[in-house]
């Protein structure tokens, strides 16, 4: 056997079971797994990069005005939205910035010499919710380890489990429960198809990822739209 063929082997962790269709299966998922790592790691990157350079242009013209940073970001927002679509409003350079500001070393884990180990944007953009340093910390270095979902990630920020393991006399139980109710979450091992954050990245959709406010904000629009076409006797009378 070649060299090239036992790298690629062993690269993709493969070996003979004798049963085609799971050796398959196997190939497949090892090889999305990588895809998934490798797309991960570059947009950690990529806004990690943008958060720094935005920060170094608020240093940059400190002695200007309070407001410097915020109408950069404006105008930065304007002019890469128009040239790169979604994914590069106000509210996402704020969070690459936050970002940075948050996790400046984050880059250490994925030089040559690290193990190359890194949560995925999308977990450091929920860390991002919590204000409590040593909160994020706790949180972050739990997610990793225990290899998280975001959605389990979410869910255990959004229950205080940081908080209610430290005040515990119960820490085992606590952890049990956790995991009872977040399993489902972490049986999702396509998790990261489903993600518009990755998808838009790749280019893959446009406008994938909005909050609950824009969803609303769209139904409400639909709906409103819907009752005109209806003609007289129908009123839309409050957007709640």
């Amino acid at each position: 056997m070649s060299d090239a063929k036992k790298e690629i082997i062993t690269s993709m962790n493969y070996s003979n079971t004798d049963n085609i269709l799971s050796d398959m299966k196997n190939i497949i998922d090892a090889a999305q797994s990588q895809a998934y790592q490798a797309v991960n790691i570059t947009l950690v990157k990529r806004n990690w990069l943008i958060g720094y350079r935005i920060v170094e242009e608020e240093l940059k013209g400190a002695s200007r005005s309070d407001n410097y940073g915020k109408e950069v970001m404006k105008s930065l927002a304007k002019s890469l939205t128009k040239e790169y679509g979604t994914g590069f409003d106000f509210s996402s350079l704020y969070k690459f910035k936050r970002f940075y500001e948050n996790f400046p070393n984050i880059l250490d884990s994925l030089s040559p010499k690290s193990s190359g180990q890194v949560l995925s944007w999308t977990h450091y953009r929920v860390l991002l919710q919590v204000e409590d340093a040593a909160a994020r910390k706790w949180y972050e270095k739990e997610a990793l380890t225990q290899t998280w979902s975001v959605r389990t990630l979410q869910r255990n920020i959004s229950s205080q489990y940081y908080y209610r393991m430290l005040q515990t006399q119960q820490p085992d139980e606590v952890e049990a429960e956790m995991k009872r109710l977040t399993g489902a979450h972490q049986n999702d091992k396509y998790e990261f198809i489903k993600n518009p954050v990755i998808a838009e990245f790749l280019g893959m959709a446009h406008n994938a990822d909005f909050t609950e406010n824009d969803l609303e904000s769209s139904i409400l629009s639909n709906l409103q739209k819907f009752l005109m076409e209806l003609g007289k006797g129908y009123a839309f009378v409050a957007r709640q």
